[in-house]
């Protein structure tokens, strides 16, 4: 197995988003443009309500998808399509908005903490005016791997050790895993040769080792490491334990014109967003 290297470590950079509320951002900020064909992701934690209790308030979406990953607290979600629900700790929800949907997430909570991510999936061309979907995931139904020394994987997406993840039919075919390594604790994961990807680490250390090079790069907490092309990722635990985000996906190689919410190909699919926004359309 050719195993990956790190290619560069993208700090978090701290920031706000919808109405305050205060992230660390990696892809989607001033060092990470994009990922392809990953496009944001942003890590949201604090106990102090003031820092999330104005939430995401209604904002359209049109041709990507969103991943919300709750760790802790409760999230209420609506949208223009009349669905809505809560999501709760360890819950996920990918969301596929296609041609258009407005949506908002608020806190259902005031104080106490508040801890989770979200990631922006660009679409293939083919299906940015896809009707919007939904795969909302309760944790008891999200899979769990574990090592008898001690790893632990939530499946989101992707697959394990013959065991699938918990989201499926998604165009980029993502491996989306949430791996907690104990002391010292180690894990190889196998991915897709030519897609994209990265580790986040949120809590502890993290090295990621490529045998292959002798090389080994500590990835710090609240950091991304973009990874190499390969068969697979070699993960170690430092003193006091990791956990971290593996994500990948397939690149799409298309051309990406970004304006706030709408994700398309052209300038004028943008302009066309934005009046079908405007007009209600959504």
């Amino acid at each position: 197995m050719k195993l990956r290297s790190v290619k560069n470590l993208v700090p978090a950079v701290a920031t706000s988003d919808g109405a305050g509320v205060k992230l660390n951002r990696t892809i989607g900020g001033p060092v990470l443009d994009n990922l392809d064909p990953f496009l944001l992701l942003d890590e949201f934690g604090s106990e102090e309500g003031a820092d999330y209790i104005g939430g995401f308030p209604d904002h359209p979406h049109r041709g990507f998808e969103t991943v919300t990953y709750m760790l802790n607290g409760l999230m209420r979600h609506e949208d223009s399509t009349g669905a809505s629900g809560t999501l709760g700790p360890g819950s996920i929800q990918w969301m596929t908005a296609g041609r258009g949907i407005v949506h908002s997430e608020m806190p259902e909570q005031e104080e106490g903490l508040m801890r989770g991510f979200q990631l922006w999936v660009n679409l293939p061309a083919a299906e940015k005016m896809c009707a919007p979907r939904y795969q909302n995931i309760e944790p008891g139904d999200i899979p769990e791997v574990m090592s008898e020394d001690g790893v632990r994987i939530r499946v989101i997406a992707g697959e394990v050790d013959g065991t699938r993840g918990a989201v499926s039919g998604i165009a980029v075919e993502p491996t989306y895993l949430d791996i907690t390594l104990p002391e010292g604790g180690e894990h190889i994961q196998p991915l897709a040769s030519g897609h994209a990807a990265f580790c986040y680490v949120f809590e502890g250390e993290i090295s990621i080792i490529a045998s292959d090079e002798g090389a080994v790069v500590e990835v710090p907490h609240h950091t991304l490491a973009i990874l190499s092309d390969g068969e697979g990722v070699h993960m170690r635990a430092g003193a006091k334990g990791g956990q971290a985000l593996l994500i990948a996906g397939k690149p799409l190689n298309e051309p990406v014109v970004r304006y706030g919410p709408f994700v398309m190909n052209s300038r004028e699919e943008i302009e066309q967003a934005i009046h079908d926004y405007r007009a209600g359309l959504f």
